[in-house]
């Protein structure tokens, strides 16, 4: 029996960006948070501590630094591709990278004179991300949107469950629905694409269907959420979505003689039902291995 060096990588987690875009009055920012990872020929490092082939973690969170004030962040996808073809291919014992960006919104700040050109409040609790790998000349690229939390007051119903041992649920025709929508796609090229243009509208596009299919289930409406998807972009290969279920429970008033009809809720943090899937094109599946070492069901 032998024990031998599996699968690595290493690089720098987490480092916090952000970018002020000033070659006009209206400054654009872009607020991010990157994990560089590298993977390629550092079994040296691990076995003897050898260090020769290893570029520093801090060299990697400078060259986030460098490539964002050379090359400015257009996309965060665009930006995670540039990072990765820095390493591979110019160094030959880096194979492969591994790029993980996160974007916070900021939106102008409204005032008499319109949105104003270089102040800003936080925008929602919505994350936007991306993931790119680039193995030798093989590049992916995942993009996704976590924390995209919708509700409903009506237009949906829940019943014709098995009525099974312990069974108490109530079954309804009127409940209000929410979840908080973790979206992630790959695409099935890295070319010609915009990227900020394809994510604006797979983002609203998962917001429509949430707000227009009258739900009979969760699971209905996350299915229709990702095919639609799929429908409107070509260039996405598949799509995956986890979609908790955000209970708000009618709350019993009769003890002080009110009704209650469907207008004051208990909204409950926990337990709660959670629903993910994927949804794919079946003349067109994902190569296997693709999702490999994406953290998560998405």
């Amino acid at each position: 029996m032998a024990i031998v060096l599996g699968a690595n990588r290493y690089g720098k987690a987490e480092v916090r960006l952000v970018h002020v875009e000033r070659s006009t009055s209206v400054h654009v920012i872009t607020d991010i948070n990157v994990t560089s990872q590298l993977i390629g020929d550092f079994s040296d490092t691990h076995l003897t501590g050898a260090n020769d082939k290893v570029i520093a973690t801090d060299t990697q969170k400078n060259t986030a630094y460098a490539l964002a004030r050379t090359g400015g962040i257009s996309s965060i996808e665009e930006y995670g591709l540039r990072l990765a073809r820095n390493y591979v291919g110019t160094y030959p014992y880096v194979t492969g990278a591994r790029m993980e960006i996160e974007q916070y919104a900021w939106d102008r700040i409204d005032t008499a004179g319109g949105p104003h050109d270089h102040s800003f409040v936080k925008g929602s609790g919505a994350v936007r991300n991306a993931l790119v790998r680039k193995d030798g000349d093989a590049e992916t690229v995942f993009a996704g949107v976590t924390g995209l939390v919708v509700l409903k007051t009506t237009g949906s119903e829940f019943h014709g469950f098995p009525q099974v041992p312990y069974t108490a649920l109530v079954e309804t025709d009127d409940r209000v629905m929410a979840t908080s929508v973790s979206a992630r796609w790959v695409y099935n090229t890295v070319e010609g694409l915009d990227w900020n243009a394809i994510f604006e509208s797979v983002r609203s596009t998962l917001l429509e269907q949430f707000a227009v299919v009258h739900s009979l289930s969760l699971q209905q409406t996350l299915f229709t959420m990702a095919r639609t998807v799929l429908e409107t972009h070509p260039e996405i290969a598949e799509i995956r979505l986890s979609m908790p279920n955000i209970h708000h429970f009618v709350v019993d008033l009769t003890k002080w003689d009110l009704d209650n009809p469907n207008q004051v809720f208990h909204a409950a943090d926990r337990p709660y039902g959670l629903i993910e899937a994927s949804v794919v094109r079946d003349d067109a599946p994902v190569p296997a291995g693709t999702w490999d070492g994406v953290a998560g069901f998405v």
